[in-house]
């Protein structure tokens, strides 16, 4: 007679997952990552976004403060290779440089512009556009903004376009600057 503890792993089930198990689990699976996938694509667009616009804002603050300390003008502008402003060119997602702007010209010519900061070009397909024409921002030594519009907007669209990453850094001629939310439906509209 056999010994009850042989009996015992004689009936030992086999283990795995039956078919059934398996279908639940990848429908768990399934739902959990339809959740989960359009919430982190928001946090990834999202953080992108504000990175993209408090890079702006922080080196547009750092020349106004720059231009305070120094007692001249200092200037922010669109710079593709870094090392001069490009003329006319209101894209700001191409990179920017901050520079000592001993006499006022915006554009670096005399051997006392120094340039201060470069901020390189965005790796996204993102838009930052200045309203207005805005290709430099120039603070005097009392801080105000001595060429740009009251009011400028420069924009950051996200691509594809969708008003809810969308941002404005706006920048009044006393050297107030802040970010603002876009709120129209098209591209274009106003921010708030």
């Amino acid at each position: 007679m056999p010994s009850p503890t042989h009996r015992r792993s004689d009936r030992r089930r086999a283990g795995g997952l039956t078919t059934i198990e398996l279908m639940i689990t990848i429908a768990v699976v399934a739902i959990l990552m339809g959740v989960g996938v359009p919430s982190f694509r928001y946090v990834t667009n999202a953080n992108r976004t504000s990175a993209e616009v408090n890079g702006l804002l922080g080196d547009l603050q750092f020349t106004r403060a720059e231009a305070i300390k120094e007692g001249q003008t200092v200037t922010a502008c669109v710079s593709q290779d870094g090392q001069n402003c490009t003329a006319g060119d209101t894209n700001w997602q191409d990179g920017w440089i901050v520079f000592s702007d001993v006499n006022n010209t915006q554009k670096i010519d005399n051997a006392g512009d120094v340039i201060l900061r470069v901020q390189k070009p965005f790796t996204s397909s993102d838009t930052f556009t200045g309203g207005n024409g805005v290709s430099a921002v120039t603070f005097n030594r009392e801080g105000y903004a001595s060429n740009v519009p009251n009011g400028s907007l420069i924009t950051l669209y996200t691509t594809p376009v969708n008003s809810t990453w969308t941002r404005c850094v706006s920048i009044t001629t006393v050297g107030l600057m802040a970010t603002a939310i876009y709120n129209a439906p098209t591209p274009g509209g106003p921010c708030t």
